[in-house]
């Protein structure tokens, strides 16, 4: 397996995560037009916070993101700074179409789910640690 790190001025770093948000009350409100206006905020969103989108796909109710960010970047940080961008973006350019669904300025729950992932399992590292060299003094 090879990986291919990024490199900053104190380190070198591979941290890819995978962040799923919700509408709100799971509402089926997202579609063809705002997933990709949801898909044009995310790109500028993330990169203003020195971040790659990876992957990037949604459903009527959700979005999901793969996503590479350095090791300063606070994922709750960038995750409230997108879910507040895109929400108000989002509710200015379909209020008309919203207003079916949503009768106060919601778009997002306030939930989310993000997980850290990489190409090796837990197993893998656990058992990586475990065989490291011990010194004998």
């Amino acid at each position: 397996m090879n990986i291919e790190y990024k490199r900053n001025r104190h380190s070198c770093y591979s941290l890819k995560y995978h962040l799923v948000v919700v509408t709100k009350y799971r509402h089926k409100c997202i579609n063809r037009d705002i997933l990709n206006r949801l898909i044009e905020i995310s790109n500028n969103t993330f990169n203003k916070w020195n971040c790659s989108i990876l992957e990037i796909n949604g459903e009527a109710d959700h979005l999901h993101i793969l996503f590479e960010a350095p090791p300063q970047v606070q994922l709750s940080k960038l995750i409230n700074n997108f879910k507040t961008v895109t929400s108000r973006l989002i509710r200015r350019d379909y209020a008309g179409y919203l207003a079916n669904f949503y009768w106060k300025p919601f778009f997002w729950s306030e939930s989310y789910l993000v997980l850290s992932t990489g190409g090796a399992t837990i197993d893998i590292i656990e058992q990586y640690i475990e065989n490291q060299s011990t010194p004998s003094e």
